[in-house]
């Protein structure tokens, strides 16, 4: 039986601003104000450092990066270092798992099946690697996991680089692998990021069990 779950677009937003708004849903969520939420969100260049983060995996100065227009920030998730940038669609699913799993692993599981999913409608097969945790194609990862759950009530979320620009992975050992990061672009998808949005919602309802409102499936962007 699904679940309602509110999406929203939240377009260009700036790392400070959709972390404080996730910890206000967050709060709501457990409160039992609201019902599960699924936010979209594409960042200006943005290195976080998760709850398990090497600083040496920063590669650059915080003043180089500066200088380069990235802002680094601390924050609650799991995992290591990552990059957030223009190009990539960032979810933050907010949801409570009680309602469908209490279990963290099938849940980051339930993520990575759904960008498979989702990227597959394009042609691209995605891929789990032992022991890391993402999505890869071809040994390069296209979209990266990074978790918290409070009461079970989960924050943060995935990226998946659909036309970010892969040079400034540089800046990172990207969640502390030599490994290479690719894009669908990279990977010869042009699909617009519209349609690449529509085919992950439609991969969450169906992983997940949510109902999300049928007119946040019939835009473009």
């Amino acid at each position: 039986m699904s679940r309602p779950c509110e999406f929203r677009d939240l377009g260009r937003m700036g790392y400070t601003e959709a972390y404080a708004l996730q910890r206000q849903l967050v709060e709501q969520r457990k409160a039992g104000a609201i019902p599960d939420q699924l936010l979209f969100v594409e960042h200006p260049p943005v290195i976080t450092l998760g709850r398990n983060a090497h600083e040496e995996n920063v590669l650059f100065s915080r003043e180089a990066l500066a200088a380069s227009g990235v802002e680094v920030h601390e924050c609650d998730r799991g995992g290591d270092v990552t990059y957030h940038g223009p190009g990539q669609i960032v979810g933050y699913p907010i949801f409570d798992l009680r309602a469908w799993k209490r279990d963290v692993n099938a849940y980051v599981r339930g993520l990575e099946q759904a960008v498979i999913e989702a990227i597959g409608e394009f042609g691209i097969e995605g891929e789990r690697a032992p022991g890391a945790t993402g999505v890869w194609v071809g040994g390069a990862k296209v979209a990266a996991i990074g978790v918290h759950l409070s009461r079970w009530v989960s924050s943060h979320g995935f990226a998946l680089n659909v036309s970010a620009n892969l040079d400034h992975f540089k800046f990172i050992v990207p969640c502390g692998l030599t490994r290479p990061v690719t894009s669908l672009r990279a990977l010869g998808c042009e699909a617009p990021a519209g349609d690449v949005k529509e085919s992950l919602l439609a991969a969450f309802s169906e992983v997940f069990e949510i109902d999300i409102p049928a007119p946040a499936l019939s835009w473009r962007a």
